[in-house]
């Protein structure tokens, strides 16, 4: 099975995008990467389209086959296809395309991943986010994806004795990583002392614990170990993709504050790159919420159950053992579902060509990138980099 290489990356501002419409979003992030890739779009042989909302926030169905005419390539007639998988659709989208490389069917392939979440708010958005939850059992009684968030927090905080400072941490963490990235939606610097006393919304969790409401677009271009040889390019190679399910409801799981989509995908994905946790050089969590940033550190093997704490202070700087979310992570670069997953892929992309600027992290080759649904219903877990 072919090698899969990204040749190309592209993606718009992630914010709040008021004037901008989510056909025009998606042929931006879209013309970018095919541009940054050195390809024609007539190149493209099949189009991936990410995206969890756009039916009930924007009433717009057929995902695929609006990315595919608004971006120019709908009289090529290939194939476009949208993934949905709540908030993992981006890795999702990338991983499926990915496999269709692998079968040897295809050579070159678009994803695109796009949400325009703003059109709504209030308690309107509130109802339509918590459509990732099961609405019978979890959405019907007043969950929300923060409520959730916050009564995991609440029982491993306890368990583990961990305080409100190691939850602040990495929200600060990530306002300060975007406040040197161009895209993200909030560049200002935070202190811990204003991320515990910012505006409370769930407790023990507030508004630094949480990612925002955003618009935004990112696309990237895959290519076969052929395509890649045959032109000459200098791409970026996925070294392995995984991916794992657990149950919908968190009532359901052995633990409330267990993320084992995520422990088991990111297990696969380190066995099927021939890697170990030492290998990473970066990693971008899905920490929607600053709980899931701990819990995903243990989940993934940074740390120890209860320990992810002892990371936060030092270890996941741009400097630090494990640098965490350089691109300024889902609560500041933002959080448009069907995007944040590609996005991670457009910082990937950007890290390992040494093209980040102030953010670089200092001779990255590996990266992991972590995308998940819900409150852990799903997780996908990619590695690129390497030769």
């Amino acid at each position: 099975m072919s090698d899969v290489y990204i040749i190309g990356a592209g993606e718009t501002k992630f914010g709040e995008l008021w004037e901008r419409s989510l056909r025009e979003l998606a042929v931006e992030a879209g013309l970018k990467a095919v541009e940054n890739a050195g390809i024609y779009s007539r190149d493209v042989q099949i189009l991936y389209g990410s995206n969890s909302l756009a039916g009930i926030i924007n009433g717009q169905e057929n995902i695929g086959a609006l990315i595919s005419d608004f971006s120019g390539i709908a009289e090529n007639h290939i194939p476009a296809i949208r993934i949905e998988a709540s908030t993992a659709s981006g890795g999702a989208a990338v991983r499926q395309a990915q496999l269709a490389i692998k079968s040897g069917e295809y050579d070159v392939v678009m994803v695109g991943g796009v949400e325009k979440m703003t059109d709504v708010y209030g308690s309107e958005i509130l109802d339509l986010t918590s459509s990732v939850l099961d609405r019978e059992w979890e959405a019907f009684f007043g969950a929300t994806p923060a409520a959730l968030a916050a009564i995991t927090a609440r029982k491993y905080m306890t368990d583990f004795n961990v305080d409100k400072e190691a939850l602040a941490m990495i929200s600060v963490n990530d306002h300060l990583n975007a406040s040197k990235n161009p895209d993200a939606q909030y560049k200002n610097k935070i202190t811990v002392e204003q991320a515990m006393s910012s505006t409370p919304v769930a407790e023990p969790l507030n508004l630094m614990d949480c990612s925002p409401i955003t618009d935004g677009a990112a696309a990237i271009i895959l290519a076969s170990e052929k395509y890649v040889k045959k032109n000459k390019i200098d791409g970026v190679k996925i070294r392995s993709s995984a991916d794992a399910q657990d149950y919908l409801a968190v009532h359901s799981r052995k633990s409330i504050y267990s993320l084992e989509s995520t422990r088991l995908a990111g297990r696969l994905a380190l066995e099927k790159a021939g890697l170990k946790l030492d290998d990473i050089s970066f990693v971008e969590l899905h920490d929607s919420y600053s709980i899931y940033g701990l819990l995903e550190l243990e989940e993934l093997g940074f740390a120890d159950h209860g320990h992810a704490k002892d990371l936060v202070q030092d270890e996941i700087k741009l400097n630090g053992r494990i640098p965490v979310n350089p691109s300024g992570g889902l609560k500041a670069k933002g959080n448009p579902f069907g995007a944040t997953g590609v996005g991670q892929f457009v910082e990937a992309y950007r890290q390992l060509k040494n093209k980040c600027g102030e953010r670089q992290v200092k001779g990255a080759e590996y990266a992991m990138l972590h995308s998940m649904a819900g409150t852990g219903a799903m997780s996908v877990v990619h590695i690129v980099g390497g030769q």
